[in-house]
C-alpha cells in the first residue's frame, strides 16, 4: 500500500464495527514484532521512544531526531503507523501545523496530539487547542493525506475541582474536539468500565482508551463501545522489566532462564530490521 491507502485502511479502523487493539512501539524490532504478530496497526510510544533515544518524555528531542526515529520505523512496516506527537512541537498552530507535516512525511498516517504542557501540567486553553487541531485538519486537505488526528485530553488528570469537575471537562474538551472535525477522541486516565460506559455513550464517537491496571479486558472493551484501545508505554514497560528479572536472576542466582526461555534468534533479530515489504 501507498501512504494514502494506508491513511484510508488505518481510517477504515476506527469505524467501531470492531475495537482496534493498537501496540505502541518504542523502535524498529519492537514495531516489527507487533506487526509480524499480526495487529493491522502499530503506532509509536511516545515515552517508550524518546527515553530510548536518551530523552525524557515531551518535546526536548530535538525534532529533526523525533522525525527521523519515525521515519526509520514506518520504513520498515507494511502496515499503518501511528505517531504520538506529543504537543505537536511548535509554539503556535503554524508551527504545529509544520512539525507534523514532517512527521507525515516521513510515513506516519495518523497522530496523537495532547493538550496539555509537559513542564508546568496544565492544560492548553480550549480555544488554543482547537486552533491546533483546526490548523492539522487543514495540514489533511493540504496534503492529501487522510491521516488520522486522534485528540487527546488530559482533563482527568490535570483539570481543577473533584473527580466529577474533571470528568465534566474532559468530555467538554472531547466534544468540542469532536465538533471540530478530528477523528477519534483519547481522555487519558479512563480506566474504570462505568467511566468508560459513561463517555462513550456521551460522546458517540470513536474512542481510545489507553492498556493499564484495572483496564477491562478488549471483549469487554467492545461491548462498552470503545474503538480503541493502545498499549501506550506499557510494552516498553514490560520489556525493561523483563531486562530488570534477568539481570537480578544472573547477578543473584548465576542463571540464564529469564535471558533465553522464549527469546528470538540471531536471524530473527537481525530480520526485523529488514522492511517487511522486502521479507
Amino acid at each position: 500500500m501507498g501512504q494514502i491507502e494506508k491513511a484510508e485502511a488505518f481510517r477504515r479502523l476506527h469505524d467501531r464495527k470492531d475495537v482496534l487493539v493498537l501496540p505502541n512501539a518504542w523502535d524498529v524490532p519492537s514495531a516489527r514484532v507487533f506487526e509480524d504478530e499480526g495487529f493491522p496497526a502499530v503506532a509509536t510510544s511516545s515515552a517508550g521512544m524518546l527515553v530510548s533515544l536518551g530523552y525524557p518524555d515531551g518535546e526536548g528531542i530535538p525534532h529533526g531526531e523525533f522525525v527521523g526515529a519515525v521515519g526509520r520505523i514506518a520504513r520498515v512496516l507494511s502496515v499503518p503507523l501511528n505517531a504520538d506527537v506529543v504537543g505537536g512541537f511548535g509554539d503556535s498552530p503554524e508551527g504545529v501545523a509544520r512539525s507534523v507535516k514532517a512527521v507525515v512525511e516521513a510515513g506516519a498516517v495518523g497522530i496523537n496530539i495532547e493538550d496539555f504542557a509537559h513542564g508546568s501540567k496544565e492544560l492548553l486553553p480550549l480555544r488554543s487547542q482547537l486552533e491546533r487541531l483546526r490548523s492539522l485538519i487543514r495540514l489533511r486537505e493540504e496534503t492529501g493525506v487522510p491521516f488520522v488526528i486522534n485528540a487527546r485530553t488530559d482533563a482527568i488528570r490535570f483539570a481543577v475541582g473533584d473527580e466529577g469537575a474533571k470528568m465534566r471537562e474532559a468530555i467538554r474538551r472531547a466534544e468540542a474536539y469532536r465538533d471540530l472535525g478530528v477523528d477519534c477522541v483519547y481522555p487519558m486516565g479512563l480506566s474504570s468500565a462505568d467511566s468508560i460506559s459513561a463517555f462513550v455513550k456521551t460522546l458517540d464517537f470513536p474512542v481510545n482508551v489507553m492498556v493499564r491496571k484495572g483496564l477491562p479486558p478488549v471483549p469487554e472493551l467492545k461491548r462498552l463501545g470503545v474503538a480503541r484501545v493502545s498499549f501506550g508505554p506499557s510494552a516498553s514497560y514490560a520489556a525493561l522489566g523483563l531486562l530488570r528479572r534477568a539481570s537480578r536472576e544472573v547477578r543473584e542466582k548465576g542463571t540464564y532462564g529469564n535471558l533465553t526461555e522464549g527469546a528470538i534468534t540471531f536471524d530473527e533479530l537481525n530480520a526485523l530490521a529488514v522492511p517487511k515489504r522486502a521479507g
